[in-house]
């Protein structure tokens, strides 16, 4: 029996007096991968902010990791849900090594005065080699290329061992095989961490990794569809929830889109 790792019941949000988010319903259980489809301004991003425990709802309850917001620690809370943002504010030039290592305090920078323990450089070391950067563990921040600081944030994701990984647009910014070389690695984790459920955001399906599971397609803070990918991403509730007639195409596990052809008359 499957156990539900985030639940969201009849959830709105209001920002400014304004409505953005409809009755939002969601259901992640373990060893799941979701992806929260729609265009700009769909509403994604809120949803994930009350996956993350960042956000409260307006009304409706959400329920993280099996507590429910409003009655729990949120810094406790968040000590066990990774979260891959490629907007991560690094200024200093920490290594690779180091990134994955604020995994385990949850700060940005290292602490000072801190220092690990011989088992959390092991995990961390292990990680760097699992998203592929063994050969660069020692590269510094300021000089590594946007694929590999997406490919270090995930490792940093994954050093406390969450039971959830929230994927916020992660391919954001990267070339084609960039982009590429980071979907293989969150197509690994599905087969390295079999238990991890994760939740990913995306406005392209190009973007959806293999290994996703589930999709729930948003559109003006409204679903327009939930449940098993290949139920879920169709033409018509791709063309429903960007307003735009879209032939979607699935070849060899991967997603593509593009705009129907009119007819000539």
């Amino acid at each position: 029996m499957s156990v539900d790792l985030l639940r969201l019941d009849e959830v709105t949000f209001r920002r400014s007096g304004n409505e953005i988010l409809h009755g939002i319903d969601l259901r992640v259980a373990r060893g799941e991968h979701w992806a929260l489809l729609g265009p700009n301004g769909a509403g994604k991003s809120t949803i994930l902010g009350f996956c993350g425990a960042q956000t409260h709802p307006t009304s409706g309850t959400v329920d993280v990791l099996g507590e429910r917001l409003g009655r729990v620690d949120l810094q406790e809370l968040r000590r066990h849900i990774g979260h891959v943002n490629p907007r991560h504010p690094i200024r200093s030039d920490l290594t690779v090594l180091d990134v994955v290592l604020t995994g385990f305090t949850g700060t940005i920078e290292r602490m000072l005065r801190w220092e690990p323990s011989e088992q959390q450089r092991l995990r961390a070391a292990a990680l760097v080699a699992l998203v592929g950067l063994a050969d660069r563990d020692d590269a510094r921040w300021p000089t590594m290329s946007q694929g590999e600081r997406g490919r270090s944030l995930i490792a940093r994701a994954l050093a406390p061992s969450p039971a959830l990984l929230l994927l916020d647009e992660p391919t954001t910014g990267l070339d084609v095989a960039a982009r590429e070389q980071l979907l293989e690695t969150i197509d690994d984790l599905s087969r390295n961490e079999p238990e991890l459920a994760s939740v990913l955001v995306t406005h392209h399906l190009e973007e959806l990794p293999e290994s996703t599971t589930h999709a729930m397609i948003i559109s003006e803070g409204a679903v327009v569809a939930a449940g098993e990918v290949s139920d879920v991403v169709t033409s018509e509730t791709i063309s429903e929830a960007f307003r735009h007639p879209i032939d979607v195409a699935r070849e060899a596990g991967r997603w593509s889109a593009r705009a129907r052809r009119r007819l000539a008359v």
